[in-house]
């Protein structure tokens, strides 16, 4: 019979990004809290 499971072979953009993700994981939280605490203070 014919086969039909042959997928182009496409990068995925999430497994591009995650051997990344110690670096940029933490960098996102610590500009997360900057802006939470710029924020705070701005407001305050």
């Amino acid at each position: 019979m014919s086969d039909h499971s042959h997928a182009p072979e496409t990068t995925d953009v999430v497994e591009s990004i995650v051997p990344l993700m110690p670096i940029v994981l933490p960098i996102g939280g610590a500009v997360l809290i900057f802006l939470l605490a710029f924020i705070a203070v701005f407001m305050a």
